[in-house]
């Protein structure tokens, strides 16, 4: 490893590296293309970053002057490009690099400044930095390594085009890194075109991803899924947590309800510029904010410190986007839970992503109010404040406290302070299993009565019930079954409420309407013969054989249906009129009948006045017999002579021009074309 580079690692607290930093810088992978594939939170942009000093450095240990990009790094998403440039900035601080970044949303002419001056390491979007190729702001003829960071990711949010337009204005010659989560077809086929015999590097395992994530699913009601929410971030009170949502809307919604119940919350989404997320990240890592709401925008390769808690509150698409959603937390071999919340509508939709993923999930309840209150306490006992001795500065006003107050009024006030810094948890409804069928419990001992009044008296169980909880002061479970006859009914009543019920009918043991209730000493012949209200139709194969409908002796015959009969002459099909004349259709020479025409005569009620112009002159006298016009020779073109002016034109000079050459036998003045 070059010197300057361990020195950087050694400042900055590195002791050991991950495995994946250890197997991009193997001496026999020097100079080769490589294809990695490591799970998130593993370290891949250190490893990236020692795995290109020895092809931009070579021998040395420091960069000669800035000119031409050496390097190119891409990543898919301008947090995870600027997070990147910070990472290599302190890894290549010892060495001179010059670093520049070609992100969307930043000021493009700043940028083309800044790649004037020079850089050796650019830290570049797909298209912002396909914008500067077009434009010629930038030099890729010294390019030595290309790195695609989430080359997964970058494809799926479709820059294939604009990645295979950046490979192939790069030289040939160049080193070619691809790392990524996953290696799907898509990977293999970029690889095989643009890397030269690229070496497959794979430190992931199925069977021991994300194993310092605690992954657990609770359940919770349909309409509890917020509060959820605030019962989960308040139960692990993590430094740094961050809340999954999959719309702008459900961002919006979730960061003004934890506002207002006053966590230091911001929103991540694309809707913001980006000096608005650039300040949304660093109020998480100054540690002005501790809850940051956000889109799939920030599920790759955004590194909070202190992230200890991820909870997705609307489940994601698909098992990968769990993975990279949840990686954010539980990295550097730090740990970390992700907390799915599900409801009984997406409950189907969870293990089906929670299988794809091969994860062992804990399924739990939401933490209750009473949980978090028992979390809150074990907090303050803990808390490191108590172990501090009395400075000097406090002597006095903590001998002014003892001396005024109590042992309990200082204690209570400790309680109170602690609680108005946090918000109060939220009461959860019971998650009860809506498929699960309800086993009723036995009635156990019972006493019947009976109820004058009946079916024929109109008597009704839905009208009968709340008459006899509201006269008795008992309610519905306290009674068992009940038999309406057709002038009697029944009720069945548990042994322990029995004396209750008769103390509240008093002595004359009527209830609303006047109806009596009596006392039995046994049970009814009504309740005893009593069955179930649907047994169900017996199938024919297991009922008897059915035999013979019997006969009634006394029934008499069926008389036989007469026939309808529509009328006593019997109908000729085709039959001709009598007065009409038969014709021989074969006779050629007789001719055959036409269907008259319709005749011409007007329908209706006659117009009052003729239908057009030169109708209404002739009615009027003004022109008498109308004159055909002449035409040009060849028959083309409009009638040039002859005759009145069209009735109804203006009389312009024009026409009286050519009036006047008429009469005088001679050529009229040509016509100007239109």
């Amino acid at each position: 490893m070059i010197t300057p580079l361990q020195t950087a690692l050694t400042a900055r607290g590195y002791t050991d590296l991950t495995p994946v930093q250890t197997a991009v810088t193997e001496p026999a992978l020097a100079g080769a293309d490589l294809l990695v594939s490591a799970q998130t939170g593993s370290g891949k942009t250190v490893g990236f970053g020692l795995a290109l000093g020895p092809t931009l450095l070579g021998d040395a240990h420091v960069f000669d002057a800035a000119d031409a990009p050496l390097a190119l790094v891409i990543a898919p998403t301008r947090e995870l490009a600027l997070q990147v440039k910070r990472e290599l900035g302190w890894l290549y601080a010892e060495t001179g690099a010059v670093m520049a970044s070609c992100v969307g949303g930043m000021d493009m002419r700043d940028e083309r400044r800044a790649l004037a001056r020079g850089a050796h390491i650019v830290v570049a979007t797909p298209g912002r930095l396909r914008d500067h190729i077009m434009r010629g702001s930038i030099d890729l003829t010294a390019i030595r390594g290309v790195v695609l960071d989430e080359a997964d990711e970058m494809l799926d949010l479709g820059f294939r085009e604009d990645l295979e337009f950046i490979l192939d204005a790069c030289p040939e010659t160049r080193r070619t890194l691809m790392f990524s989560a996953t290696v799907p077809a898509q990977i293999a086929r970029l690889a095989k075109t643009y890397q030269k015999d690229a070496v497959r590097v794979e430190t992931t395992s199925g069977t021991d991803q994300h194993a310092d994530i605690a992954y657990q699913a609770m359940s919770v009601a349909n309409h509890d899924a917020e509060n959820a929410i605030i019962n989960i971030l308040r139960y692990h009170e993590a430094p740094n947590a961050i809340v999954f949502c999959n719309t702008r809307a459900m961002v919006n919604r979730v960061t003004t309800r934890l506002s207002n119940r006053g966590f230091p919350v911001v929103a991540l989404s694309g809707e913001l510029t980006q000096s608005e997320r650039t300040n949304a990240l660093q109020a998480m890592r100054d540690g002005r904010a501790r809850v940051c709401v956000a889109t799939d925008v920030a599920a790759r390769g955004i590194d909070l410190p202190n992230l200890d808690l991820v909870v997705h509150a609307e489940l994601p698409s698909n098992s990968e986007t769990l993975l990279h959603r949840s990686g954010r937390t539980g990295r550097a071999g730090r740990k970390g839970t992700s907390a799915l919340i599900v409801t009984a509508k997406v409950r189907s939709k969870a293990l089906r992503i929670l299988r794809g993923a091969k994860l062992e999930v804990e399924w739990t309840d939401a933490p209750s109010a009473e949980m978090v209150r028992a979390q809150d306490a074990l907090r303050l006992m803990d808390d490191p404040m108590w172990d501090g001795a009395v400075a000097d500065s406090e002597a006095d006003m903590v001998a002014k406290l003892t001396e005024r107050f109590s042992p309990e009024q200082l204690a209570a006030a400790v309680l109170r302070t602690h609680g108005a810094r946090h918000s109060a948890p939220e009461h959860l409804s019971d998650v009860t299993d809506a498929k699960a069928p309800k086993a009723r419990a036995p009635f156990g001992p019972s006493t019947w009565f009976s109820v004058t009044g009946g079916r024929d008296q109109g008597v009704e169980v839905r009208r009968l019930l709340p008459i006899l909880c509201n006269a008795g002061d008992i309610t519905k479970d306290d009674i068992g079954a009940i038999r309406i006859q057709s002038d009697m009914s029944y009720v069945e009543l548990k042994v322990e409420a029995v004396d209750g019920f008769v103390a509240a009918l008093g002595a004359d043991r009527t209830v609303e309407g006047g109806a009596q209730v009596t006392r039995l000493d046994h049970v009814p012949a009504a309740a005893s013969q009593a069955k179930p209200r649907f047994e169900g139709k017996p199938k024919r194969k297991d009922g008897p054989p059915r035999g013979p409908k019997p006969q009634n002796a006394d029934a008499q015959p069926a008389k036989p249906r007469a026939k309808k009969v529509w009328s006593d002459t019997p109908l000729i099909p085709h039959a001709p009129k009598p007065d009409a004349t038969p014709i021989d259709w074969n006779d050629t020479a007789t001719p055959k009948p036409r269907k008259p025409k319709p005749s011409a005569a007007p329908k209706g009620k006659p117009r009052s006045k003729p239908a057009t112009r030169l109708e209404r002159a002739i009615e009027g006298g003004a022109v008498t017999t109308p004159k055909k016009p002449r035409h040009k020779a060849g028959g083309k073109g409009k009638p040039t002579g002859g005759g009145a002016p069209a009735v109804g034109k203006p009389n312009s000079k024009k026409n009286k021009a050519r009036r006047a050459a008429a009469k005088a036998g001679g050529t009229q003045p040509p016509r100007r074309k239109a």
